[in-house]
């Protein structure tokens, strides 16, 4: 029998690229299919019925058609727009962070509907949290676990010795924790405070992002999020752009919406598309380590 010519997915739009004159190609993360590049046709005329449902980060089921190259986004419908999140500058940007690294994280055509709920349930947490930093932060381990690179902090990632309060260090190329035995033997590794420590596994340890409700002081989470994005870059072997934007966005409040959509919106390098192809409460660290 032959392929049906339409089908439908639940998607999340990670990211666009305008095309053409009235086109914009969309990277999708869909329940169905994983990361998916599309072609939606003349959606940037003030005409267009579907714009409105393939904006950034929003939650859509869509009709798709076959095509040459890529396929064409026939029908649109928003089931969640995550408004929340589009209405706060700094929840904003943290969903420029978290599309870029489920982008960066995952291959095309390859099915992961967990992933896809990682994705919906982080852009629910992150429109109700007081706390996006903590927000992102869990979600970032939540997908590299889901991605197959779930780091090691139980454990001397060396050595595989229980890890005790101590002058512990982290190696991103290792991937996991190490024991002051094996720490200064490491040249990729760094020291890593207890409390840090004791963060990440609290994170690692919860359930959907949304699930952990503890207060991590400015330092420690700085630390947090600096391994992350190593551990993240070091598997991706790309630079991320977001995390950049968010610390400026914390130490400049001038730095407004504009700046923030060309800073992470605009296409790199390797997102140009060729123009002749038309479809183309308590503290964690009070815990136990």
């Amino acid at each position: 029998m032959p392929r049906p010519r339409t089908y439908r997915v639940e998607a999340v739009v990670l990211r666009r690229i305008d095309f053409g004159e009235a086109d914009r190609v969309l990277v999708l993360y869909t329940r169905e299919r994983g990361k998916l590049p599309v072609v939606a046709k003349g959606v940037r005329r003030m005409s267009s019925r579907m714009a409105g449902h393939l904006e950034l980060f929003t939650q859509s089921e869509l009709m798709l058609a076959k095509g040459a190259n890529l396929d064409v986004v026939t029908q649109a419908e928003t089931r969640n727009a995550f408004r929340p999140v589009r209405e706060d500058l700094t929840r904003t940007s943290t969903a420029y962070l978290i599309a870029e690294l489920a982008d960066a994280l995952t291959e095309e055509a390859m099915e992961q509907p967990e992933l896809f709920d990682l994705l919906t349930a982080t852009l629910r947490a992150l429109g109700t949290t007081d706390d996006p930093r903590l927000v992102a932060a869990h979600y970032q381990l939540r997908l590299l676990d889901v991605a197959g690179f779930r780091p090691v902090l139980m454990q001397c990632v060396s050595c595989h010795a229980d890890l005790e309060p101590g002058r512990n260090a982290f190696s991103a190329y290792l991937g996991g924790a190490l024991c002051p035995r094996c720490g200064p033997g490491e040249p990729s590794a760094r020291p890593i405070d207890t409390d840090v420590l004791k963060v990440l596994r609290n994170l690692q340890r919860a359930g959907l992002p949304g699930s952990a409700h503890f207060r991590v002081p400015e330092m420690v989470m700085r630390e947090v999020e600096r391994i992350l994005r190593d551990l993240i870059e070091r598997h991706t072997e790309r630079r991320l752009r977001s995390p950049d934007l968010l610390a400026r966005l914390r130490s400049d409040p001038a730095f407004g919406p504009a700046q923030v959509s060309d800073s992470v919106g605009s296409p790199t390098p390797e997102d140009s598309v060729d123009a002749k192809d038309p479809a183309a409460p308590p503290s964690p660290v009070e815990s136990k380590l």
